[in-house]
């Protein structure tokens, strides 16, 4: 996306204020708990939220995302009360804010927790939007992107007119509500949670196919051919979410990548964010759906919007692989070799996963009682291969491996040669594919440190990287690859 074209983000600011306590008694006049309030946080909500959020989470750069990233641009109803002026103070920092005035006050939501657990939500304030500046009309005008967070308090329907013209040219993402506007036609994606995707539906639809998957996913298509919307994304929370379009049987089902526990406040306005980010980076509805499911699962994990860290203007996660196997390698190796257990590793930087690597993996797994693949990074492959390499980025090599039942662990190295991860892990056995020859082994002689052996395994004839590029290369007409190596 050109820099010069910001993201806008168009809707309801909210004031979300958490006052934070413990509850070990109840009041003498009533069955009511008392909470002793220990601290109270203040954060914007609502579209305020979704903005800042679009800002903190650029999509993953493995799925074509931009370093940089795009201004964010927030459009938004404020007043003159103290509520007002805190949101102000909270956002300016992160967005470029564009006001329409507001008679009234925002609408803050208070919630009373004890120990992190919600007790009671109040809330207050809210007021009419008023009418729209040009300077809102001109940043709608020039932006790449668009997302409306609706959350029903006026702003999506003070500017409906410009954001049906809006849609016709412009990608635009509606994150929807039930007491808010329907999607303009021509929205690029719709992102409905199920409750709401299940309370927009007409009668004769709402209750059809129940709350399986593939009930979702029929209400999905049914609002997008509604809606005239190019898709919808119907979020299940911790089920993941649905891609329908308009007529689809057979909708695209998005799993979580991990299972996550925590607070899932903000979770919506996190999934809509990354998902109007991505496809303001480029990506398909499908792309951006698949990075929508991981950083809104990161974003809880990371601990939500109670994540200080998100509030200190850094992302509230790193980008998390969507596997657990990077995480125990070390620990293990440990545990094998404490119960008496053998432990294999083998290493390489598996850039195109074929079936001589697969063959090879399964049978070293054979030999031990547990396999420890050490993978080079992006980095070492780069150094070692040169530009253009890897083919595969380092996320989603370690997701294909991890997928493999033979690979119990992997570790990730940076250097040339694995042998300080060696060091580390201690590996009874040290496998290669049979292309090697023992010589070639800088590992061999770190092996013998603690009496280690090198094992080589043969790879299937004619399966190899260097085969697969060449091939792929050729049936495009492509000058023939260089610098790719057989056994990885």
């Amino acid at each position: 996306m050109p820099r010069n074209r910001p993201l806008v983000v168009v809707g309801d600011t909210l004031l979300d204020t958490d006052v934070e306590g413990q509850a070990h008694r109840l009041a003498p006049d009533a069955p009511a708990p008392v909470l002793d309030v220990a601290e109270e946080h203040d954060r914007p909500g609502g579209a305020g939220l979704a903005a800042t959020l679009a800002g903190a989470f650029p999509p993953d750069a493995a799925a074509g995302g931009s370093e940089g990233g795009p201004e964010i641009v927030l459009v938004t109803a404020l007043g003159q009360s103290r509520s007002d002026q805190t949101v102000r103070d909270l956002l300016t920092p992160r967005v470029r804010l564009l006001e329409l005035p507001l008679r009234g006050s925002v609408p803050v939501k208070t919630r009373l927790c004890a120990d992190g657990r919600p007790l009671l939500r109040v809330d207050r304030g809210g007021g009419t939007v008023g009418p729209v500046t040009d300077e809102v009309r001109a940043a709608l005008a020039g932006a790449h992107t668009v997302l409306v967070s609706d959350y029903g308090r006026g702003v999506a329907a003070r500017l409906r007119a410009e954001l049906a013209v809006l849609a016709g040219h412009t990608q635009v993402v509606w994150d929807p509500h039930p007491r808010g506007e329907p999607p303009v036609p021509g929205a690029r994606l719709v992102t409905p949670n199920a409750g709401e995707a299940m309370a927009l539906c007409s009668g004769d639809h709402r209750d059809a196919n129940g709350d399986g998957l593939h009930g979702h996913g029929w209400r999905g298509a049914a609002l997008a051919s509604e809606w005239h919307s190019a898709a919808v994304a119907v979020t299940l929370g911790r089920r993941g979410a649905v891609l329908a379009r308009p007529g689809d049987e057979a909708p695209l089902y998005f799993p979580p990548l991990q299972e996550v526990d925590g607070d899932p406040c903000g979770a919506g306005d996190c999934f809509a964010a990354t998902a109007a980010r991505a496809l303001a980076d480029g990506a398909l509805p499908e792309e951006a759906t698949h990075e929508a499911v991981r950083q809104s699962g990161a974003f809880v994990a990371a601990g939500g919007v109670r994540n200080p860290a998100l509030w200190g203007g850094v992302p509230a996660a790193p980008p998390t692989p969507p596997v657990s196997k990077t995480d125990d390698a070390r620990a293990l190796a440990a545990s094998v070799r404490a119960r008496g257990g053998t432990v294999v590793a083998t290493g390489g930087c598996f850039d195109l996963l074929h079936a001589g690597h697969v063959g090879m993996l399964q049978n070293a797994r054979r030999t031990g009682d547990c396999l420890i693949v050490c993978l080079n990074s992006d980095v070492s492959v780069r150094r070692l291969k040169g530009e253009g390499r890897p083919i595969t980025p380092e996320a989603d090599r370690i997701s294909v491996l991890a997928g493999l039942d033979c690979v119990d662990a992997i570790a990730v190295f940076d250097e040339n040669t694995p042998e300080r991860l060696l060091r580390e892990l201690r590996p009874h056995v040290w496998v290669k594919g049979g292309d090697y020859g023992t010589e070639r082994l800088p590992e061999a002689s770190t092996l013998e440190e603690w009496g280690g052996r090198v094992l080589l395994l043969p790879y299937l004839d004619g399966r190899s990287t260097t085969a697969l590029a060449r091939r792929a290369a050729g049936h495009h007409g492509a000058a023939r690859p260089s610098g790719l190596e057989q056994s990885s």
